[in-house]
C-alpha cells in the first residue's frame, strides 16, 4: 500500500468512529425517540461505510450480503419508528381514545361482553 493509501485509511477509520461515537452518545442522551431513531440510522450508515471501505481497502466483495441486511436493517427500523410515533401521536391528538374513522366491534369499557 502506498503511503497516499495508508493516510486515506486512518483519515477513514479516525472520521468513522468520531462519527460512531457522536451518533452513540445522541442515542443515549436523546431526548426524544425520533432523535435516537436518527442517531441509530446514522450509526447503521456508519457501519455501512466502514464495511465498504474495508471492501476496497482489501479489494474482494465477499461482505456485499452483509450490508444489504444492515441497509435492511436500517429500513425496517425506520418504517416501525415511524409508524410507533405516528400512532402514538394520532392517539394523543383523539385523547386516548380510536379516531371516529375507527369502529369498535368489541364492547365498550365497563360492558359485559354477554350484554
Amino acid at each position: 500500500m502506498t503511503s497516499f493509501a495508508n493516510v486515506t485509511a486512518i483519515l477513514t477509520i479516525l472520521g468513522l468512529g468520531a462519527t460512531a461515537l457522536m451518533a452513540l452518545i445522541r442515542i443515549v442522551r436523546g431526548p426524544t425517540i425520533l432523535d435516537r431513531m436518527v442517531a441509530s440510522d446514522v450509526l447503521l450508515t456508519t457501519l455501512l461505510i466502514a464495511v465498504g471501505a474495508d471492501m476496497v481497502l482489501r479489494g474482494h466483495t465477499e461482505n456485499i450480503p452483509l450490508m444489504t441486511v444492515i441497509a435492511a436493517t436500517a429500513v425496517l427500523a425506520t418504517i416501525t419508528v415511524a409508524r410507533y410515533v405516528r400512532r402514538r401521536s394520532s392517539d394523543a391528538r383523539h385523547g386516548g381514545e380510536a379516531p371516529s374513522f375507527i369502529e369498535s366491534t368489541g364492547p365498550e369499557r365497563g360492558e359485559s361482553p354477554n350484554a
